[in-house]
């Protein structure tokens, strides 16, 4: 297998256009491919600028987790940090746990986050909705988001080699009009839902809002951790 490591967002397009396959930690897919077989080209974007940069509203899909420190919002941080192991952490990266994984661990974070995700095609970059790059799985590139106000995570605890823990993600963000929003994503086994709803009201008014949602449907034990996670949140921007 040759590995191909562009330094540039030409080469990058050139290698994915002659089908090198995009990997990143190869976390994931190493076991896969000593099945099945190794691709003739792989393509990492560790040597790629445009990948391995770190903002308070920005993040490369190259970036390791263990490196996503306090420069992003809180709740983006505290979900890499909770990924695997620590030498999981040092191999895996953003792009592929958001994109690659079937876990996306990454992706209540970022759903809450509203962020957008840049990426590369033969044709080149553009931008488009996290959502739509989940599903088609693109050469993601990274992810930008708008600071939030406020953001907060809980993660259940889990068992090795069980199910998925139960995660609950939130922020609260600014309005053009000056209101705030509430986002809210859990991740339930494989499954994730994202609802929003208008901070101006109360919390209660907030809370009956997402029981009207898909939320609603989530186990009792589940719908309990969302009340506790956005009571927490709006309580923390009631000031805001």
């Amino acid at each position: 297998m040759l590995l191909r490591l562009p330094t540039t967002l030409s080469e990058a397009q050139r290698y994915l256009a002659d089908g090198a396959v995009p990997v990143g930690g190869a976390t994931l897919v190493w076991a896969l491919w000593q099945r099945d077989g190794f691709p003739e080209q792989a393509m990492s974007l560790r040597r790629l600028p445009e990948a391995n940069h770190i903002a308070r509203e920005a993040l490369g899909a190259a970036v390791l987790l263990h490196q996503v420190d306090d420069r992003v919002p809180d709740v983006l941080r505290r979900a890499a940090s909770t990924v695997g192991t620590g030498a999981v952490r040092r191999t895996a990266t953003v792009g592929g746990n958001i994109v690659g994984s079937t876990l996306r661990c990454l992706l209540p974070a970022a759903l809450v986050l509203d962020a957008r995700a840049t990426v590369l095609d033969p044709d080149g970059t553009y931008e488009t909705d996290l959502s739509e790059a989940v599903a088609k799985r693109p050469l993601l590139l990274g992810i930008r988001w708008r600071d939030p106000v406020a953001s907060g995570y809980y993660k259940a605890a889990g068992e090795a080699g069980g199910p998925p823990p139960f995660v609950v993600a939130t922020a609260v963000h600014a309005g053009d009009d000056g209101g705030h929003r509430l986002f809210i994503a859990v991740r339930d086994g494989y499954e994730v839902i994202s609802e929003t709803a208008a901070r101006g009201t109360g919390t209660d008014e907030v809370l009956a809002a997402l029981e009207g949602t898909d939320l609603g449907s989530l186990p009792a034990e589940a719908r309990e951790e969302v009340r506790r996670e956005v009571t927490a949140i709006l309580d923390r921007t009631a000031a805001h």
